[in-house]
């Protein structure tokens, strides 16, 4: 795909019509095509809503009606990061269909993402939380899974594509390979103490089954993951909206809070850059300047 992109770009240049798609809909195919499925129905639904809103073809639709949805959704009073990942989803396909050259212009760069305050900190358990979500789950697979979850700082989506043969033993507990964001592959070890959980529920299951079955002996969506955690926050008598993320969150946090080096963090969540990983630090320091503060 990044070779036809760039042999349509220089034929564009070239003065040379080059069409990859011919409607909205092959396009919007074509932007989703091969991103992570939790990423596909956020942006499916981004775009949806503002075709709705705008009511033109691609071709037709300006600069004004870009800004025009962005004022409704201001007008809906979403939240600034709703906000923000809407309009970004849709600068996302606008600049995906010019560099495809189904657009000749992008009329959605020169909008402004609107700025919204960093929230991290309210999404962040505590780890007395944590281990009474953990320990309130009494049925097999989703104890697991929710142990899982936290150990190994897993996103939804890896955690659904987990396969027997992606387990791997190690002297001393075993590691996992997973499939992550941007198609990157990495390993996480885990303690004895998860692995032999793991074990215990593997059960006859064959290499190529699922780590995490559904009823129907396939692979756990990630909405039915995500309906455990609800259930099991609820039990916890958590009374946030908790999310599968917010499990992820709580590992780089209390990981980091015990010692763990930064570095190491980031390679087991698979941040791509140390400065990703670096926001739970300022989520939740371990110091002030007021402390210093004659204030009584």
């Amino acid at each position: 795909m990044e070779i036809e992109i760039e042999k349509c770009h220089v034929e564009r240049m070239e003065g040379v019509l080059c069409r990859q798609a011919e409607t909205d809909d092959q396009i919007v195919s074509l932007w989703l095509h091969g991103r992570p499925q939790t990423t596909q129905i956020v942006y499916s639904a981004s775009a949806d809503a503002f075709r709705k809103q705008i009511g033109k073809r691609f071709h037709q639709i300006t600069l004004g009606d870009v800004q025009a949805f962005a004022d409704h959704l201001l007008g809906q009073e979403f939240r600034p990061a709703t906000m923000q990942r809407k309009l970004a989803a849709v600068k996302s396909l606008f600049a995906f269909a010019h560099r495809l050259g189904y657009l000749p212009f992008d009329v959605a760069r020169p909008v402004r993402l609107p700025l919204s305050k960093v929230t991290l900190a309210e999404r962040i358990l505590d780890e007395g939380e944590v281990q009474r979500l953990l320990a309130l789950e009494r049925q097999p697979r989703n104890h697991v899974l929710l142990v899982l979850l936290y150990a190994a700082g897993l996103r939804v989506s890896e955690v659904c594509g987990l396969k027997w043969r992606d387990l791997q033993e190690r002297k001393v507990g075993g590691q996992i390979t997973v499939l992550g964001k941007g198609g990157k592959t990495r390993a996480i070890l885990l303690p004895f103490s998860v692995w032999a959980k793991l074990q215990k529920l593997r059960g006859d299951a064959i290499e190529d089954d699922p780590v995490f079955r559904s009823r129907k002996k396939g692979h756990l969506r990630p909405m039915q993951v995500w309906r455990i955690v609800r259930k099991a926050a609820v039990r916890a008598g958590i009374t946030k909206a908790v999310s599968t993320h917010w499990l992820r969150h709580a590992h780089a946090s209390h990981a980091l809070d015990r010692g763990a080096p930064i570095h190491l963090v980031q390679a087991t969540l698979g941040h791509s850059s140390v400065a990703t990983t670096g926001r739970y630090l300022h989520a939740r320091p371990s110091d002030s300047s007021s402390t210093y503060l004659p204030l009584g």
